[in-house]
């Protein structure tokens, strides 16, 4: 029997379209899913579905786990705690937990300065957050997001997100005060420019924008994802990142940087905003900063942070003791260097596949890109016109979930194959699920580029 995968019936098998079928009746067709299983349980990098099959999961909750599925640290600090206090809210009283998360926050977070942090629960929640109190600190409005960008479901966030059919189609009108500037997608650059120069004409165009889409002088926060998650995973080039940041102290805005999908140990290093060297005022973070358990957080330069009036931020499960608890067990873990250094060899180990593959099929994979552990192949037509192709990334997730392993699609154009594994993840199982991703291209290439 191979080390992971383990098949005893077709995916999906009869148990788990009962299930699918039952949720397709009972929810609506806005709440979609990604594949067709219904899960029994996890551990690692595996998950057993509700008819016994074992598969590799390379897709990690959407970037929720990287200590992976039911990391015992985490299991044992969830049962302690439910034992003891389930929810009491912070805003009634306070508990231990949830200011050991705070600490541990604004000891972790990029910066040599005062911190201080606010938890939420979710992602969005965190950026609308980050909104209102970069709003109150500058007495500004304005609000400069990018191309690409990504920042959640609410109905501010969804303004300042920018993939629009998939996300906001039929649901505005939305926020008011979001701006939104280009951002530096370099695979995508004009034909004969290197993509040092696509970098320096975006860097330079900054100024403009400034300018022509609103004036500096308006603007509350830049808020930038150093990775981009939604979009297809394209990083933040570091000189524009510079830029950016010259700017934001030049005209006194607070530059967000919005680490959500890409914190925790996603690109090998605690925040991926850490590879540029620049250093934001506030962080959002979420996904696997509680391994799995519903949890955000903002964490900023304390002058900033204190600037809401008293009551001004929280909610009535904000900073749960569960979450907090799983919070601290995770932390602990990501931010040991050795987990940290075990992610780069990931990172560099999927990577090489990755490419590996795009050299045997340059006319469908037009790009593999991302930081660390953080990566995608997107999907083209052919290379010269990198005309995006949904359907060919359709076809190699589907083809990978039947033969034992998860992936998930991802990009602007949903034309991206997208890797997030659980960080705990062995070379063993990571090269069994990449095994399968090169059949299930091969698979794909076969029967939709011609001869």
């Amino acid at each position: 029997m191979s080390a992971g995968i383990h098949l005893v019936t077709e995916i999906p098998g009869p148990k788990s379209r009962e299930i699918v079928t039952r949720r397709e009746a009972a929810t609506p067709k806005g709440a979609s899913k990604l594949t067709q299983i219904a899960v029994a349980s996890a551990n690692g990098a595996l998950v057993t579905d509700v008819d016994g099959n074992r598969l590799i999961d390379l897709a990690g909750g959407i970037g929720v786990l990287a200590v992976g599925h039911t990391p015992p640290p985490v299991v044992a600090a969830l049962q302690r705690q439910a034992a003891d206090l389930v929810h009491m809210c912070a805003i009634v009283a306070s508990y231990e937990p949830y200011v050991a998360v705070a600490e541990a926050l604004n000891r972790i977070t990029p910066g040599d300065f005062s911190k201080k942090t606010v938890l939420m629960n979710t992602g969005a929640e965190a950026v609308e957050t980050a909104v209102n109190i970069c709003r109150s600190a500058t007495g500004r409005q304005g609000i400069v997001v990018f191309d690409g960008a990504y920042h959640g479901r609410t109905n501010l966030t969804m303004a300042m997100t920018s993939k629009f059919n998939l996300f906001k189609k039929g649901f505005g009108p939305f926020a008011p005060e979001v701006y939104r500037f280009p951002f530096p997608n370099a695979y995508r650059r004009p034909d004969g420019m290197t993509a040092d120069e696509f970098v320096a004409w975006h860097a330079g165009n900054l100024d403009h924008c400034f300018t022509a889409i609103v004036d500096p002088s308006h603007v509350a926060a830049v808020v930038v994802e150093p990775v981009q998650g939604e979009a297809g995973f394209v990083p933040a080039p570091h000189a524009w990142l510079r830029r950016l940041r010259e700017l934001c102290d030049q005209h006194g805005i607070v530059l967000v940087a919005d680490e959500i999908q890409s914190g925790f140990g996603r690109t090998g290093t605690l925040f991926a905003i850490e590879h540029s060297g620049v250093v934001p005022d506030l962080v959002t973070t979420a996904k696997s900063l509680a391994a799995g358990m519903p949890l955000s957080a903002v964490t900023g330069r304390a002058e900033i942070m204190d600037a809401p009036h008293p009551g001004g931020l929280g909610g009535t499960y904000s900073g749960n003791p569960l979450a907090c608890v799983a919070a601290l067990a995770a932390i602990e873990q990501i931010s040991d260097p050795g987990f940290l250094a075990r992610a780069v060899v990931i990172g560099e180990r999927l990577r090489s596949r990755l490419d590996a593959i795009q050299r045997r099929h340059p006319d469908l994979v037009g790009d593999v890109r991302g930081v660390g552990p953080m990566l995608v192949m997107e999907m083209v037509r052919d290379r010269t016109s990198k005309e995006p192709w949904m359907e060919a990334a359709s076809a190699i997730t589907a083809e990978t979930v039947r033969n034992g392993v998860i992936t998930i699609r991802a990009g602007l154009y949903s034309n991206c194959v997208r890797f997030l594994p659980p960080l705990t993840i062995s070379d063993e199982l990571l090269d069994e699920a990449l095994d399968v991703l090169d059949a299930a291209v091969d698979t794909v290439a076969a029967e939709t580029v011609p001869a």
